[in-house]
């Protein structure tokens, strides 16, 4: 059984408050006498659900196309939390065993939200979450959250981590109706050069 935990990139979708918001230019219709459909994409490289690339918080980073492929594709954990905002710890998965978990995809109460709807809290990453993880063997986090650092945060301690860890992260993700348990994650980044995110098609499959 495939999951497809992919926010749907639409005119309406919610995006980072002052980011730019999904559009198409048509350049060509076949309705107009041309024989294909032809359109231009208008969008933020964080549109929708995305892998960030280093390059986003640190001026020598990878973009896109240079980051470890291997990272996003593999087995996964989806476990729900509870925290409906602030910084996650390990205290949050006290309910879980993660031990030999390589790719841990977290569902909290974001998922619910529709996709036009920004939230206005949401649950995010810390210091401390990450260096156990790390310890673990975690290779990749994911959040249904729109940052793995609070929406206010200038310094983006938690982004930093992830690089100095090599570690990567995917943002927005649906988890709605997906079981908690493990599975086969498939969200590669597209090879985008110059840019600092890229969105994904990211899905789950069962073992």
């Amino acid at each position: 059984m495939i999951y497809d935990i992919t926010r749907p990139i639409t005119s309406t979708l919610a995006v980072w408050p002052g980011d730019t918001t999904y559009s198409v230019q048509p350049l060509a219709k076949i309705a107009k006498g041309a024989s294909v459909n032809l359109v231009t994409l208008n969008l933020s490289a964080h549109t929708g659900t995305h892998a960030d690339a280093y390059y986003h918080y640190e001026v020598q980073g990878a973009h896109p196309l240079d980051m470890p492929l291997a990272h996003y594709i593999g087995r996964a954990k989806v476990v729900t939390v509870t925290r409906r905002d602030g910084g996650l710890t390990p205290a949050d998965f006290a309910h879980v065993d993660i031990t030999g978990t390589e790719r841990l995809l977290i569902h909290s109460h974001v998922s619910d939200l529709p996709d036009d709807r920004w939230p206005a809290e949401f649950p995010y990453l810390s210091l401390e979450l990450i260096e156990w993880l790390n310890e673990l063997g975690v290779v990749l986090i994911g959040l249904d959250s729109p940052s793995v650092d609070a929406f206010t945060s200038k310094e983006l301690l938690c982004h930093h981590a992830l690089n100095r860890y090599k570690m990567v992260n995917i943002e927005t993700l649906q988890l709605r109706d997906v079981p908690d348990g493990d599975y086969e994650l498939v969200a590669l980044p597209l090879k985008l050069d110059l840019a600092c995110a890229s969105p994904v098609r990211a899905i789950l499959r069962t073992l």
